[in-house]
């Protein structure tokens, strides 16, 4: 189980450093077409996917379905949403407004359903760590 910690961690990581790289070009070029974009990459993508780490590093979850769950559907709803609404916000491509919108559309709810399943996860039964080896 600990080892949710570290993937959620990296992928925390990863947005983290986006998130200041997409904020940096919008100082730099003095554009804010990305600032949605930015926001929730930012917001989700670093600090939720942090706090799980936390969360996984600090407490051991009973029902390990329900954790693997909840692991795979922020990663990916996490993608999903944030790349769903860079289409839909800033247009690279010449896509149709249906696929631009579902996309956005699913991969929030894959990232809503994450959300839940952690939830459910707050309210079963966890072990905590031991405080001698959350110290290494």
């Amino acid at each position: 189980m600990k080892h949710y910690s570290t993937i959620l961690l990296r992928f925390s990581a990863f947005f983290a450093l986006l998130g200041a790289v997409i904020g940096s070009h919008m100082a730099g070029a003095g554009g804010y077409e990305f600032k949605t974009v930015h926001a929730h990459i930012l917001v989700v993508g670093w600090l939720s996917l942090f706090a799980f780490a936390v969360f996984y590093k600090l407490f051991t979850p009973a029902n390990r379905t329900v954790a693997a769950i909840h692991v795979w559907t922020t990663i990916i709803g996490t993608f999903g949403l944030t790349i769903g609404m860079w289409l839909y916000f800033v247009r690279p491509f010449n896509i149709g407004d249906t696929f631009t919108t579902a996309f956005f559309i699913v991969g929030g709810t894959v990232l809503l359903i994450s959300f839940v399943f952690f939830f459910i996860l707050t309210f079963m039964k966890t072990e905590e760590v031991n405080n001698s080896a959350a110290k290494r």
